[in-house]
């Protein structure tokens, strides 16, 4: 039988790994920049960390790990019997992958709260794991890359948060990409003012697939959830919501008037919008969209998500927001953080798209040193130690040459991987070192070999 990978996991290629370290360096050197420190997590938590956090929806895609041992042995036959899967579960699985970085970032925060200095500024590059149906963009097995602040209640933040972006997609060579915003007291306000605050979470989560499935999809799951006919005629002008950023805050200021919450977040989106305006922005812009919901539970003010440029059919490249209270449900109160994740395979795909990794070099040798006699391996390896020490990389053919076929196949090696210089033979501790690009030929010292490649 052919060994074949689970759905929603893929194997990486030397060129494929190229690009994705290009993409991770770029992003951890803006981090880095802003003044982000790194932390690393367990690929899996305890069930009790992971569930409950992420709504329903959330908690269905986290993958279980089974207790080890006979996990069946303890379980109570009747429950077994019902085959209620919900009940079974707790029973026979006490751990899970994690499925985003910042639910462990909260649980990390709690644990060494007393060895940081607030406010902490983290990122953090691992991969987490989601039980989802696999398709372009999205995949069960995926990295994350984010960065959070937490211990500041500053509007400062969410401006930086807005420039990080941005910078990332101008090193990237990104340009074109929006970075949707809205904030969730808003959210809060418009289900206040429509009658519909007890469904805010069924309200926010259809509110939210409004670009996947359009109005009418939006309407038909609200009505499914129990939002009345009369609530989503009020809501029905956030369906085709547009202008300016000045304008559509104006609309939402008076749309909110009753709602002291709602106008809270249009006053914090004014400031973030308003700072935005001044600083400028490289390669991205910044659009007000308030149909934007993210249906996970713990925001509670700005929400971010990204999108691709124009013309580029992929989900989100990027989003995040501010949860105020995240580490309360770990016992430690009134932390207010705030933070954005880059989606790494969606950017991939999109730099693919555009063909943005023409520059991403992939990692190869400097000099190859060709192996058509064994006679003088060691002073091949004793000259490759020195290149080493003098930062130059190089390798030396493993194979020996015992025909003419066999030497065609070493310099087949040399085309294939784009290697610069090679050398084929030493004599009298001379080496013979080509320049694969014009065939130039020189006999040189390893001292002037070492000076020439360099």
């Amino acid at each position: 039988m052919k060994p074949s990978i689970p759905k929603g996991t893929r194997d990486f290629s030397p060129t494929e790994v190229a690009k994705r370290n290009y993409i991770f360096n770029t992003i951890r050197a803006a981090f880095e920049v802003f003044g982000f420190q790194p932390i690393e997590t367990p690929s899996f938590e305890n069930s009790s960390t992971l569930m409950g956090k992420y709504g329903e929806e959330g908690d269905r895609l986290i993958f279980k790990i089974l207790n080890s041992g006979d996990y069946l042995n303890k379980v109570d036959e009747a429950l077994l019997t019902s085959k209620e899967s919900n009940k079974v579960t707790p029973k026979i699985s006490e751990k899970a992958l994690r499925y985003d970085l910042t639910v462990p970032f909260a649980r990390y925060v709690v644990q060494h709260q007393n060895d940081i200095t607030f406010p902490f500024k983290r990122y953090q590059i691992q991969p987490v794991w989601r039980a989802d149906r696999p398709q372009k963009g999205r995949f069960r097995e995926f990295y994350q890359c984010d960065a959070d602040v937490v211990g500041s209640k500053s509007l400062l933040q969410e401006v930086e948060f807005v420039q990080l972006y941005d910078t990332v997609f101008s090193k990237l060579k990104l340009v074109g990409t929006t970075i949707k915003i809205n904030n969730r007291k808003i959210l809060s306000g418009i289900a206040e003012v429509i009658g519909a605050k007890d469904k805010l979470i069924d309200f926010t989560v259809a509110l939210d697939k409004l670009d996947k499935i359009g109005k009418d999809g939006v309407v038909t799951e609200m009505l499914s959830k129990g939002i009345t006919e009369e609530a989503i005629e009020k809501v029905s002008p956030l369906f085709d919501f547009d202008g300016s950023n000045t304008e559509k805050l104006n609309s939402l200021a008076n749309m909110l008037q009753n709602s002291e919450e709602g106008l809270q977040g249009v006053d914090d989106l004014r400031f973030v919008c308003d700072s935005i305006e001044t600083l400028g922005l490289e390669s991205a812009s910044l659009e007000v969209d308030v149909t934007l919901a993210r249906g996970l539970n713990y925001y509670t003010g700005a929400i971010y998500e990204v999108a691709a440029p124009e013309g580029v059919k992929m989900g989100s490249i990027g989003g995040g927001g501010r949860y105020d209270d995240l580490t309360g449900v770990f016992g430690l109160k009134d932390v207010s953080g705030v933070g954005i994740s880059f989606g790494l395979d969606r950017i991939y795909l999109v730099l693919e798209e555009l063909g943005l990794f023409e520059s991403v070099a992939l990692p190869k040798p400097k000099v190859l040193f060709l192996n058509f006699d064994s006679n003088n391996d060691i002073e091949k390896l004793k000259a490759i130690k020195e290149l080493r020490n003098n930062n130059v990389k190089c390798e030396i053919y493993p194979d020996v040459a015992s025909s003419n076929k066999k030497e065609k196949k070493q310099w087949k090696y040399v085309s294939e991987r784009g290697i610069e210089f090679v050398v084929s033979k030493i004599e009298d501790n001379q080496f013979v070192l080509k320049k694969m690009s014009n065939g130039e030929q020189t006999n040189c010292s390893l001292a002037e070999l070492i000076n020439t490649v360099q």
